[in-house]
């Protein structure tokens, strides 16, 4: 795959040079923006999620006049692509987002197995990519050097963050002593978020007793839970997607296994409750942030998805339309349409407000920092408990 991937970052780069590189749209009263979401594949809702939140922000911008640089407005021409949940095809989309709409930055992917390999295709092209949900750290790390990528940034808290919170919620909070883990070992996003948790667990008291794994696709777990039932767990930790989740945890019941399950991010989509019922009542996982928030912004935001979508939007549709805010702003800040004066001028941003909280940026990062949410599955919805900062 990787070699796949930087095929596609010189055609990418080959491809832009003999255009000129002009950033420009054809239409000189629209700014062009991308959007690569999952609406396909392995995790279809994250997908319409994602593009629902865009859809919002867009009409939003565009219905109060569109964005004014120097007396001028310009409406946003999004333009959308389905990455279908594949590496190669969201650097494909990335690669026709860039050479050929010629877009002046991408909104998504959000899984990191997608936003990965076309933020490679965004930094090499030179063009912004802001990921809203890809929480792995190496989504805006250069590959070679380890340093920060110029042109990637995140709407998102990382996995480094995200299992301290939860390795601190279940020995401090919880109270457990003894953990175990199960996660897809094809998924780096996932191996990285269990092992980030066991560190933080033991760091704070417990310890874990087992940690096994699974191959995508996989339907019989019974194996791997008669080994963890036999280490004799206080909890689970099972950073598994929402499209795993239901069938793992029930057959974990079916196994005699009563302990409570903790989840990632991973399962942040009410589509889990439909799906999981009452096998996960009671569970808790972390979230990016709560519908049910006191915060004015997020009430305003979660009013207007509600009319617009009759639905309660998750925590990848209000990262995707922070993200949209945080491009906007660097637009704004940057006076013109141009590639490199909006790299630059998102950059610079140091506090942003969102739906999703606070975000703070340092110098030479895209990596915000930001509160965490736990939550928890209480008689068939999702209930805010915490908030945590960083």
């Amino acid at each position: 795959m990787k070699k796949a991937i930087y095929s596609l970052v010189f055609a990418v780069m080959t491809t832009l040079a003999l255009a000129g590189c002009s950033s420009n749209s054809s239409d000189d009263s629209t700014v062009r923006i991308g959007l690569i979401a999952e609406l396909t594949g392995q995790i279809p809702v994250v997908g319409a999620s994602c593009k629902n939140g865009a859809l919002l922000a867009v009409k939003e911008i565009n219905d109060a006049g569109g964005i004014e640089l120097n007396g001028k407005k310009y409406k946003i021409d999004l333009i959308i692509e389905d990455s279908a949940s594949k590496p190669e095809q969201a650097a494909s989309a990335a690669q026709k987002l860039i050479a050929q709409d010629n877009v002046v930055a991408i909104v998504g992917p959000n899984s990191s197995g997608n936003a990965i390999p076309a933020s490679e295709i965004a930094e090499a092209s030179k063009v912004v990519l802001i990921t809203p949900w890809s929480t792995n750290p190496k989504t805006t790390l250069d590959a070679t050097t380890g340093l920060p990528k110029k042109y990637v940034f995140r709407a998102c808290f990382t996995d480094i963050f995200e299992g301290q919170v939860l390795g601190k919620f279940a020995g401090s909070n919880l109270m457990v002593a003894k953990a175990a883990a199960l996660y897809d070992r094809a998924a780096d996003v996932l191996k990285s978020q269990t092992e980030l948790f066991n560190k933080s667990f033991e760091e704070n008291g417990g310890k874990v007793v087992d940690v096994e794994t699974y191959s995508t696709g996989d339907k019989d777990f019974t194996a791997q839970f008669t080994k963890i039932k036999s280490s004799q767990p206080d909890i689970i930790f099972l950073p598994s997607y929402y499209t795993d989740v239901p069938l793992q945890v029930q057959q974990a019941h079916q196994l005699g296994i009563t302990v409570p399950f903790l989840g990632s991010d991973a399962w942040s989509t009410e589509e889990l409750i439909k799906m999981c019922g009452s096998d996960c009542e009671g569970f808790y996982f972390c979230n990016h942030y709560s519908a049910g928030s006191p915060n004015p912004l997020t009430k305003k935001f979660v009013e207007a998805y509600s009319v617009q979508y009759k639905a309660t939007p998750d925590d990848v549709a209000a990262l995707t339309y922070d993200s949209f805010g945080l491009l906007k702003e660097a637009i704004v800040k940057a006076g013109k349409t141009d590639r490199e004066a909006i790299r630059e001028a998102l950059s610079a941003i140091r506090d942003f407000a969102g739906v999703t909280g606070n975000m703070r940026f340092t110098p030479g990062s895209g990596d915000p920092a930001k509160s965490a949410v736990i939550m928890q599955i209480k008689n068939g919805k999702f209930v805010w408990i915490a908030d945590i900062n960083p």
